[in-house]
């Protein structure tokens, strides 16, 4: 773990900022924000104009002179101050007056495994402008390990497996600390573009928004597996005429076209395994991988990763907020470290 548990229980509030959704724990209130990361601007006088799911429902709908941006992509803050303007608004005053209130606010935050220190410096810098005096740093992997109830301070091995917006993430974790683990840029982001492309040229047909989840619309409740009905109705524009079209799609050629992104999803978990020591291979024959992240819940996906690795799999209770409520609990003290007895001679 990159910070101790003391450390962290002297922490107030707890940041995840993920690409998709940006979520904020206070200690002794709970989750008090879960919105989307995004906020709209006015670019004629700078003004923020919304943030979070109002600004979400503005993408592709706006004006020339209103912009909606994302100052968080791939678990990396890529703009500062917009990302310290979007936490204001969607704390609040009143939720910001209770916590200037502090004589030495502390924040903790998750930040990626494989962040490096311009990326870390940038999530630090943003809640320090918010009036965090210190900052510590969690891996994603460890909060959300611990808010899906791993054991991870102990000796055993674990498998996570984080599948976010942007990226998908594999690790065995053990003793606390991360022994191997590995990055592909396949997430949720990839998997609607995947089915975007596939309307776009097999029926030359064009969604209206990016704000509406087009994996949502094509797939219903067929997923990634062959149960379900065999088309889906979807609505759209036509590529040429720019009309309203609808189109009967075959659900078995939109399966197809998801499959190709996730592809690299098992060869990310073979390479983990290779790179782990033999003694944790073998606790996790029993244990399998657990599932967590937005993208996690994607119909069928446990499925195919059950048959390509052959390992149990099995999904978070609340796999989207897992790593808040993991930093949560190291805040708030409920997970201990492991107390070292030796025996006396």
């Amino acid at each position: 773990m990159t910070v101790s548990l003391e450390q962290l229980r002297r922490c107030h509030v707890a940041v995840d900022l993920g690409a998709a959704r940006t979520r904020v724990y206070v200690k002794g209130a709970g989750l008090v924000v879960d919105e989307p990361s995004c906020a709209a601007i006015n670019t004629r006088t700078g003004a923020l104009i919304a943030v979070g799911s109002f600004a979400e429902r503005m993408t592709g709908r706006t004006p020339h002179y209103i912009r909606v941006v994302r100052p968080v992509s791939g678990g990396t803050v890529v703009d500062i101050e917009m990302a310290q303007r979007m936490l204001r608004h969607l704390l609040g005053e009143k939720l910001r007056r209770a916590l200037r209130r502090k004589p030495r606010l502390r924040a903790a935050a998750c930040t990626p495994h494989d962040a490096d220190p311009l990326a870390q410096r940038a999530t630090v810098e943003t809640l320090v402008g918010l009036g965090a005096r210190r900052v510590e740093l969690v891996d994603t992997l460890i909060a959300a390990a611990v808010g899906c109830g791993l054991p991870v301070e102990q000796p055993t091995a674990t498998m996570i497996m984080v599948c976010g917006a942007a990226a998908t993430q594999v690790a065995v974790l053990s003793l606390g600390s991360v022994v191997t683990a590995e990055r592909v840029p396949v997430g949720g982001e990839a998997v609607d573009h995947a089915v975007v492309q596939h309307l776009r040229l097999a029926h030359k047909l064009m969604l209206p928004s990016q704000a509406v989840r087009p994996l949502q619309i094509a797939l219903h409740d067929s997923g990634l597996t062959p149960e379900g009905p065999s088309s889906t109705l979807i609505h759209g524009l036509d590529v040429a005429t720019g009309l309203a079209r609808s189109v009967q799609v075959d659900t078995a050629a939109v399966r197809n076209a998801v499959h190709a992104p996730l592809i690299a999803v098992p060869d990310v978990i073979g390479k983990v395994l290779r790179d782990c020591p033999p003694d944790l291979v073998a606790d996790l024959t029993d244990r399998g991988i657990v599932m967590v992240g937005g993208s996690a819940v994607l119909p069928g996906l446990d499925q195919m990763l059950r048959d390509a690795t052959g390992m149990p799999v099995a999904i978070a209770e609340r796999p989207d907020l897992c790593a808040i409520l993991g930093l949560g609990a190291m805040l708030e003290g409920k997970i201990s470290p492991m107390v070292l007895d030796p025996t006396s001679e």
